[in-house]
């Protein structure tokens, strides 16, 4: 039954959140899980409703013309069409990310559609594709400023999006185990296979790069200590990064040990003692190669997160 039409703010008992900061938690969490489904003109029409889902934490009450307007004012005039935004709609109603309700005027006609974003399911995880890397760790209700191709039609046997390539083509350099967790969360080749650099880096800068199984164990460590950042704050801009500096002060902690092992079964004057170098110059290595500077400026690659 068509509920009537109103300010936004007389359908905050629609709400399912407490806060902005919540719903926008939620809504990446559902991007995080389904964003691949998405065509990239419905993926700027969702984010373009979670916006004016701001004023009321979750519930939107905008016509699809006011929204497309700003979307096209947004994007130069190149904006998408009717057709998309509602094929969006449809698909997130599918998908159980939204809920929508038919209005009416007092006098019965019907107007603007009432959008109730849902919570995302607390017993799901996100499998968290996609990373983007991803272009929008961490505010996914942002979008990119930039032209976007006018939509044609496209041809019957036309493929929508192109194909990316998953876990089963990653090189056989990256040990079977660490492909195994990380493509829970990241299932794209290249992906998994740049985290696994990152761990390799780390590892031939702590002088370990001959201790394979040492290398897997704190990757996969430090894999997880960085899903868990990730699940829950939204500080980590970049997570190449942010796990190469969990894995890399891992391996040096270890690397200290084996060093003070080495020390006390060693005689002061031997060759080998007299050619460590004191502890105070090792610090100062690990202040000066804590973290390359080229992997602060990378951005992630574009998985299907």
């Amino acid at each position: 039954m068509p509920i009537k039409s109103g300010e936004i703010t007389h359908f905050e008992g629609y709400s399912q959140f407490n806060c902005l900061k919540e719903f926008n938690t939620h809504f990446e969490w559902w991007m995080l899980e389904h964003k691949q489904k998405f065509s990239k003109g419905e993926l700027i029409g969702i984010k373009r409703l979670a916006r004016f889902a701001a004023k009321v934490p979750g519930v939107a009450n905008a016509k699809i013309g006011t929204m497309l307007k700003a979307i096209h004012e947004e994007f130069n005039n190149n904006g998408i069409s009717r057709s998309t935004f509602k094929r969006m709609i449809q698909k997130s109603i599918k998908l159980g990310i939204l809920t929508v309700y038919e209005t009416e005027r007092k006098n019965g006609a019907q107007t603007s559609n009432l959008y109730v974003f849902n919570r995302f399911p607390q017993n799901e995880l996100p499998k968290e594709e996609k990373l983007n890397h991803h272009e929008e760790t961490i505010n996914l209700l942002k979008t990119n400023h930039q032209k976007i191709r006018k939509e044609t039609p496209k041809r019957p046997n036309q493929e929508e999006n192109r194909s990316v390539l998953d876990d089963t083509y990653v090189s056989d350099r990256v040990p079977q185990p660490f492909v195994q967790m990380v493509k829970c969360f990241f299932p794209e080749a290249k992906t998994i296979e740049e985290f696994w650099k990152m761990a390799e880096i780390a590892a031939y800068r702590n002088l370990c790069e001959e201790n394979p199984e040492r290398i897997l164990d704190t990757a996969i460590q430090a894999f997880r200590q960085l899903i868990r950042k990730l699940k829950y704050t939204q500080s980590v801009k970049n997570p190449f990064a942010y796990f190469y500096g969990i894995i890399f002060k891992k391996l040096r902690v270890q690397f200290y040990q084996d060093l003070e092992d080495l020390l006390d079964n060693t005689e002061e004057d031997s060759v080998i003692y007299r050619k460590i170098p004191p502890l105070e110059k090792i610090l100062d290595w690990d202040h000066r190669i804590l973290e390359p500077n080229y992997y602060k400026t990378q951005p992630m690659h574009d998985s299907p997160y």
